[in-house]
Parts: structure tokens; sequence; C-alpha cells
């Protein structure tokens, strides 16, 4: 990790944007983001998500603004305290004396090297130094000529009987420590959250309707038995709309998921769960008197669908391009809706209709007519998980456990 980069990053964080740091710092933008990039492979956490159009810190990257705000600071008050320096005490290296002015002209000076500084002038010698380091003495002597050179004075006073600081190298010793303990906090965190992560599964899972329905049932058998049987390996579960999954499957958010589709996606490998027939739910008395015309029926009230990145809300649309028209379609009434408990409050007692797993709806405790809509129409649940990071032994095993009684004990591999 370089000053540089820091630099950059808190920039990013300060300016909520790439293009806007950019701007400011007088930087191209794909340096910033390749900055981002560096930041985020080193401390292992994403910094921003997509909210929209806009960039948004991450929970992690909040957790951590105040030390990249606090590094910050330190390295401006590290270059202000080298280059406050006399012109006479910058190495001839052909480098203007002229300070450097904002982040364009920050010079990559590395944490390394300024550690390895450090560790000299506590040592008293390069040599010492070299030896503790396993190090060559000419490639250590070299990187200190680099950091010189990049911070425009001397550091070191080299002679027979070894090395002293010079007046620079003094004043930037408190800097570099108190920069240098901030980044171990920085991957310090990040350490102790990947060897969290490391004993964790992490399963990702399309919304339950709610309590009573099937995911959450096979949900909770899942849990129940996975900490039977494994308890020194956590499973962390986490729910929201298929396209998502996918997103986190690709990025490795996840180990694996359960999707509401039929197939399996391109590049993942996968197990279908469980098939449930889909109903038409609705008011009692609409449902009886136009039960056989569903064009006037699905004209007559509006319909509650979920958000069009689920895979049900796709078996909804494909029910309606088989049964209307596209005339009938334009006098359908659609409102989404990303909650399926708003979603049966509203068929249960505002006149909405939708379209629904069916044994979900039947262990509502008083659930709403149903017109089953056939056998092309269901819900099917599909384990999923990348290529070659899972194995189909392991993902046969959850889906045992899935389907597993409440007292169901299952060993896993490993």
């Amino acid at each position: 990790m370089d000053i540089a980069t820091i630099l950059l990053v808190e920039a990013v964080m300060r300016e909520g944007g790439i293009r806007r740091a950019a701007t400011s710092s007088g930087r191209a933008p794909s340096s910033v983001s390749a900055a981002v990039r560096r930041f985020e492979q080193a401390v292992s956490i994403p910094l921003f998500r997509r909210d929209g159009g806009l960039m948004v810190l991450t929970l992690e990257a909040r957790a951590r603004q105040a030390d990249v705000t606090e590094a910050s600071a330190t390295i401006r008050a590290l270059l202000a305290t080298a280059y406050a320096e006399p012109p006479s005490a910058i190495p001839p290296v052909g480098l203007a004396a002229v300070p450097p002015v904002g982040l364009a002209a920050v010079p990559p000076v590395g944490l390394v090297a300024l550690d390895r500084f450090v560790r000299i002038a506590r040592a008293g010698s390069i040599r010492a130094a070299a030896r503790t380091l396993g190090l060559g003495q000419p490639q250590l002597t070299r990187q200190i000529a680099d950091l010189e050179r990049h911070l425009q004075c001397r550091l070191l006073e080299r002679s027979h009987g070894g090395i002293a600081c010079t007046p620079a190298g003094l004043d930037i010793i408190p800097e570099v420590e108190r920069l240098l303990d901030i980044w171990m906090r920085l991957t310090r965190a990040s350490a102790d959250r990947f060897r969290r992560d490391v004993t964790t599964w992490r399963l990702g899972a399309v919304m339950p309707l709610g309590p009573e329905s099937e995911i959450a049932r096979m949900l909770a058998a899942l849990t129940a038995t996975w900490h039977r049987s494994r308890p020194r390996q956590s499973l962390f579960i986490s729910s929201t709309t298929a396209d998502e999954l996918l997103a986190g499957l690709k990025s490795r958010r996840f180990d694996a998921a359960l999707l509401d589709v039929a197939g399996i996606p391109p590049d993942f490998d996968g197990r279908l769960v469980s098939e449930t027939p889909l109903v038409l739910a609705g008011p009692a008395p609409a449902l009886s008197e136009m039960g056989g015309d569903l064009p006037r029926l699905l004209a007559t009230c509006p319909i509650a669908v979920p958000s069009a990145r689920s895979g049900l809300r796709r078996e909804v649309a494909r029910f309606l391009e088989d049964t209307l028209s596209e005339a009938e379609r334009r006098r359908v009434t659609l409102v989404e809706v990303d909650s399926i408990p708003v979603i049966i409050n509203l068929v249960s007692h505002h006149g909405y209709l939708s379209v629904l797993p069916e044994t979900s709806l039947s262990r509502v405790q008083r659930p709403p007519a149903m017109i089953r809509l056939g056998p092309l129409y269901r819900q099917s649940l599909t384990l999923v998980w990348p290529r070659g990071a899972f194995s189909s032994e392991v993902g046969d095993l959850m889906i045992g456990m899935m389907k597993a009684g409440p007292q169901a004990t299952t060993t896993l591999p490993g």
C-alpha cells in the first residue's frame, strides 16, 4: 500500500464518487478507480455499492472511514514536515525543489519503505536492519535512497560508525509510526473478518412469503440441522431478490443461493429443490363471479406483483402474456410491492389479486380464495453455486437438510 492510494480513497469517501474525487485531486478517473480497487483488495472489504445511479459507502467502509480520514491527515502532516526542510537538505537527484501541490503530485511512497526507514532508525545501522528483515544491505540502501528522493529530503546521515537520523528524519518518525499504527488497525479488522468468513458458509435466499411459507420452513430446517451437525462452522442466511443473489454469487459474497427459478443460470451448478403450484388469489366474490372469465377478472381488480427482479414476478408476467392479448394486458393494473407479506395483506383485505405459491397461502390463518393456474405455472426453488466453488455433495446435503423434519440430523463432510 502507498500513501497516494490512501489519499485518493479518502477523497472518494469525502467527495462521494470517483469522478468528483478525480476532479478535486487532479487525477484521471481511471487512476482513482484503480486506487479504490487496490485499497479494497488490501483491506478485504468493498468500500462502495451502487444505489440507483449513486455510489454509497458500505457499512464496512463507514466503520473504517474515521481511520482512513486519520491516515490521510497523518500523511499530509508527514509530507508537510518533509517538504518544510530547506532546499540544501534535498538530495541532488534532479527533482524540483518546489513541494508538490495537491494529490496529483503526491509521491509513490509505500508503507513498506516507511516501515523500513523506522526500523533502520531504531537499529542504528542499515546492516543490522537488513539482517533483521532478511534483506540484502544494497537492496535496503536503494530503498531508503528512493524514499529520500520522493520526499525530497535527507532522512539518514551515513558514517563508518553507522547511521543517524537527520532533523527531518527525526521529525517524520512520529507521523510514520502513527500512520503504520492506523494501517495495522485497518488490516487487523479485515484479517479478523476474513478469519470469521472462512469458518462461515454464506447462503443467500429469495425472500420468504412469511413465517408459514415453504421457503421459511426449509431455511429454518436447514439452520437447525446445520448447527446440530456442524457446530464449529457458522451458517449465515441473507434474503434478497433473485438478481441480487446472482450478483452476490458472482462476487463470492454468497457461497450458494436459493433462487425461485426453474433452470440453473449459466456459469453455475445447482440442484432443483422443490416445485409448488401457483394460484391466482383474490377476494372470494370476485373469483366466484368471474372465475371463468379471467381476462375480465384481471382487468377488474388491481394485481399486486413482487419486484421485477424476482423469479416469481417472471412467472406472473408469463401467466399474463399467455392469458391476455396485448390489448387486454394494457387494461390490467399492476401494483409493484417488494414485500410478499404486504401483497398477501392487499389480497386478503383490500380486494387485490396476486399470483402466489399455493402451499404458502394455504398455511395462512385465513387464506384468501384461490384458483389454481395449472401445471405450467409453478414456483421452482433451485439451490445454485458458482461452478467449481462448491461441491455437489455439500449441495445435496444442504437440500436434504432443507427437506428434513424438525429433529433430523445430517453429518457434513469435513
